[in-house]
């Protein structure tokens, strides 16, 4: 689509008509079919169905229902099929993309400099499935006594999503159940001054500072989780001297160490301030 179909996605949403000059929009990688850290994946069809319902959905932090916590809207989704790449269910791996915009007001100046710096990145979503069926039997989850994670024969057990129910929002996240939610790019570039391109290129490198810095002290904190006989002050002083390919390989390691010497609640959980009874509803 080109800048000027994009805008009229973006004025369905909006009460009076957007100007180039007044939005930035950028897409995200909303969910995928493939496995996710909790075990459990969207089947290819609630992939179609949740693209449809997270039009006009908006963007939070952490999951936190407020007003004011709200930050972007979806204008446009679209389901990426990759043919060459194989899901762990061994099918065709495919993902829901989206296009959200914000307004380019002073309150989010922040927000867009994060996102475009890398700092603000990962996303989950949170919506209400109607199944959880089991991928080694069929059944429905906890009717059969199959566990997630464990291998029976040469298949995985794990649940599969189906039929979505209501999309409630997506936001963006420290860690997703889904390895690789988060924002992709924007569809253009941002007008600029010479001047403004400079100061741009400021902000940029000084949130890649703080990337990195905030990266390696994760780094550090998942080593001491993971071993106990880790020198914090040595490793510390290593992780320094270390560039982002390094340090999120060591992040990937450690996270994974101290993920099963200390293992977290699911992510995708119910919601309870969905709707009074309601078990359908889930975050991932």
């Amino acid at each position: 689509m080109d800048m000027h179909e994009e805008l009229e996605a973006i004025n369905r949403f909006a009460k009076t008509a957007l100007t180039e000059e007044q939005v930035y929009a950028f897409s995200v990688r909303l969910c995928d079919n493939e496995v996710d850290r909790d075990f459990e994946r969207f089947d290819a069809k609630a992939l179609e169905q949740l693209g449809r319902l997270f039009l006009g959905k908006s963007g939070l932090f952490d999951h936190q229902w407020s007003a004011g916590g709200q930050t972007a809207r979806i204008y446009r989704t679209e389901v990426v099929r990759e043919p060459s790449r194989v899901t762990a269910a061994g099918d065709e791996y495919r993902w829901l993309k989206a296009w959200a915009y914000l307004l380019r007001t002073e309150k989010n100046q922040d927000l867009i400099a994060e996102i475009e710096g890398g700092i603000k990145k990962e996303v989950s979503v949170g919506c209400s499935m109607a199944r959880r069926v089991c991928s080694v039997c069929g059944a429905e989850a906890g009717a059969c006594p199959h566990e997630r994670g464990q291998t029976y024969g040469d298949r995985l057990c794990f649940l599969e999503l189906r039929d979505p129910v209501d999309a409630y929002e997506w936001s963006f996240v420290a860690v997703p159940a889904q390895r690789e939610a988060g924002v992709l790019k924007r569809f253009r570039q941002e007008p600029e001054t010479a001047g403004e391109g400079a100061a741009l290129l400021r902000r940029q490198a000084a949130l890649g500072r703080k990337y990195l810095q905030g990266l390696r002290e994760e780094v550090v904190r998942l080593a001491m989780l993971a071993d106990d006989d880790l020198d914090g002050a040595v490793f510390a002083a290593a992780a320094e001297k270390l560039e982002e390919r390094e340090l999120l390989e060591l992040r990937r390691v450690y996270e994974s160490r101290a993920a099963k010497r200390f293992p977290a609640p699911t992510q995708l959980r119910r919601r309870e301030a969905a709707r009074p009874g309601d078990e359908t509803a889930f975050l991932v």
